[in-house]
């Protein structure tokens, strides 16, 4: 199919900076860096703008969510396209292909701690029925690196590679007590979204919370996300004192308590961190 492409109108404007053509990648390139390669700046944030939300977008929209010039965006399309990640029914939408999952893959398989965790995770998933995670933080978000299903809790159907927003999360909060110099920061980011009538209304709450989660070990983090999940996690601590990642366990709020979370679930998680820091160091 022949590719159709929208009016160039911005080919001959400056593009951005790679700072503000890096779409999501946390604090960006340096501005002016000779050694930043731009056009990998861009391709990358044109495969940034694909979510969720907008797993079918056009030239323009694309141009519009990462401020990178129409021409630009149409030649990584054709890029992406000729190599396997990206396609076009009408010559109009993109998506992503499937083949863009290796690029994760590369990253996930070169980290020891998902090989080893996996067997460990599906032993505890196995034991209780419930389903456990393990997490890292990345900007705002915790990333799911690894995970064993028991059930299907959540409507958002959880998986390897999958965002959510670390402060309104089991594992985004034991992993925010353990990094207190940026907190003011990453609080003043927070937009305060109602998920449910449980969920953390402001900043003072949520640093409380927080610090509350920094002097027990562990948080516990209530239908707040979505109604009827609870979940309970702990840190997976490296030996220089620092959390590299989190582990938790997830279940419905009509089989256990919170008392039950502490009084069943925590042991196991803090055996299973306690030998995942052992294995990773």
């Amino acid at each position: 199919m022949a590719e159709h492409t929208e009016s160039d109108d911005d080919a001959d404007s400056p593009g951005p900076t790679p700072a503000t053509a890096s779409a999501g990648a946390g604090d960006g390139p340096v501005p002016g860096d000779p050694n930043i390669m731009t056009s990998l700046v861009r391709g990358l944030a044109v495969i940034q703008a694909f979510s969720r939300d907008t797993s079918s977008m056009t030239i323009a929209q694309i141009s519009q969510a990462t401020g990178i010039p129409r021409a630009a965006v149409r030649r990584c399309l054709y890029t992406l396209r000729a190599l396997g990640f990206a396609d076009t029914e009408d010559g109009r939408h993109y998506v992503l292909r499937p083949r863009i999952l290796s690029l994760g893959h590369a990253y996930l398989s070169s980290i020891p701690l998902t090989r080893i965790a996996q067997p460990l995770l599906r032993r505890i998933s196995n034991e209780l029925n419930e389903s456990s995670s393990i997490a890292i933080l990345e900007d705002d978000d915790i990333v799911y690196i690894a995970r064993a299903s028991a059930s299907r809790i959540m409507t958002i159907d959880l998986h390897v590679g999958s965002r959510l927003p670390a402060v309104f999360t089991s594992m985004g909060r034991v992993l925010l007590a353990h990094r207190p110099g940026d907190l003011d920061q990453r609080l003043a980011r927070v937009v305060f979204q109602p998920f449910t009538p449980n969920t953390v209304k402001d900043a003072a709450s949520l640093r409380g919370e927080i610090e509350r989660v920094r002097e027990q070990g562990y948080s516990i983090v209530d239908q707040e996300l979505e109604l009827g999940l609870r979940s309970i996690a702990v840190p997976i601590m490296a030996s220089d004192g620092t959390a590299f990642a989190a582990i938790n366990v997830g279940v419905h709020a009509s089989r256990m308590s919170n008392q039950d979370l502490v009084s069943k679930i925590l042991p196991l998680l803090r055996q299973a961190a306690a030998e995942l820091s052992l294995c990773v160091g």
